[in-house]
């Protein structure tokens, strides 16, 4: 699984660095980055939650 971030649509929530601090950073910035590409299989199911959560809808998967 990759996930591509919409860093003009991120607005620095949070919420997926919250569910998985190890894949997803929000940077100095205030955007999100992907720390991990691709994402491990262990890791899938909540990186789905946090694309499926995100308020802005910033995260894809590619």
């Amino acid at each position: 699984m990759r996930i591509t971030a919409d860093r003009t649509r991120c607005q620095g929530h949070g919420m997926c660095e919250a569910l998985l601090p190890h894949i997803f950073q929000v940077d100095t910035s205030g955007k999100v980055r992907i720390l991990t590409d691709p994402i491990p299989t262990p890791d899938q199911p909540d990186a789905q939650l946090a694309i499926d959560t995100c308020p802005v809808e910033a995260l894809r998967v590619e």
